[in-house]
């Protein structure tokens, strides 16, 4: 049986701002309005002392200017947002350091005169911890847990499937009670380590066709790595919780929700747990390091411990 193909409208302009008057939207007409308050404010006060041409010249500047940072876009953004976060990062420390108990005091002994630039601030983060469960608490109470997915191929399903596919998709978009962040990736993938150990282990076959089979792969492996750049891609799903009590239960019953959810999609799902979340905002805050988030890595509080190995004593 045939099915037709299922197409949706999607509106582009869902978090567009509301337009009051004159097609702009309140943030336009507040500059706008403040721009020709101030204007008339100073024409009226320098009208007696100067000519009007030249106070008409005087005053084009900031009105342009005005009507510049109310109606201009970049990349998406008003300019005054862009003229804001600009303000915002210069007024910023350019240096911070982790000291939760305050910034250390310069000692007495150190000469004024020696020290250039002032003391670094303190580094606040968004997050204070990461529990051996993988809940995040944040700095204001509130709790995050991530999820990691795989993603499905849509384009290789009949349009049936693709309906009921959009058709879930959509019920957990609608079943969401609680902020959620999705993030899609693309990292790179280390194919370098992986030929090596295929080239240890095909040593080690007892068949010589079988250790050929796995020599060629490798080979194969490291022209990979050497001719491309072979990429992955990665789907994180961060759902926030806040209160004061429960914030934590809150954030990883929603994750394991989600999980649950998007796994009845054909994905694969899992709730991240302390040691791979860490490697996930690992990866995120260097995304050019030459490891992914592949591998956990150890928390602060855990300790980092090797093999036994017996050392014969030093003659």
């Amino acid at each position: 049986m045939d099915v037709d193909e299922v197409h949706a409208r999607v509106p582009a302009d869902i978090e567009a701002p509301d337009r009051i008057v004159w097609g702009l939207t309140a943030r336009q007409v507040a500059i706008l309005g403040a721009a020709a308050a101030i204007s008339y404010l100073l024409g009226a006060s320098l009208r007696g002392m100067l000519p009007l041409p030249v106070l008409a010249i005087l005053l084009i500047p900031p009105a342009g200017t005005a009507v510049v940072v109310a109606l201009g876009r970049r990349d998406g953004l008003p300019l005054d947002a862009w003229l804001w976060a600009a303000i915002r990062y210069r007024r910023a420390p350019r240096r911070a350091a982790p000291a939760p108990d305050g910034p250390a005091v310069t000692p007495d002994w150190v000469a004024p005169d020696t020290v250039d630039e002032p003391p670094p601030a303190v580094l606040r983060l968004p997050a204070d911890s990461i529990g051996d469960d993988g809940v995040i608490a944040l700095g204001d109470g509130g709790a995050t847990v991530l999820v990691a997915a795989t993603t499905v191929n849509v384009g290789l399903r009949t349009a049936a499937e693709q309906a009921a596919l959009v058709s879930s998709y959509a019920r957990w978009l609608n079943s969401l009670t609680g902020p959620v962040q999705v993030v899609v990736s693309a990292q790179r993938v280390d194919l370098t380590s992986h030929a090596v150990r295929v080239a240890d282990t095909a040593d080690t076959l007892p068949d010589p066709a079988l250790a050929a089979a796995a020599a060629d792969y490798s080979t194969f492996l490291l022209d990979v790595a050497a001719r491309r750049d072979p990429l992955w891609r990665t789907v994180a799903i961060a759902h926030t919780a806040h209160g004061e009590r429960g914030a934590p239960a809150e954030a990883m019953r929603r994750a394991g929700h989600t999980a649950a959810t998007l796994a009845t999609l054909g994905a694969q799902t899992r709730v991240l747990d302390g040691a791979a979340a860490a490697a996930v905002l690992t990866t995120a805050v260097d995304a050019y390091q030459d490891t992914d988030a592949s591998w956990p890595r150890a928390l602060i509080h855990q300790p980092i411990t090797a093999a036994h190995v017996d050392e014969e004593p030093l003659p």
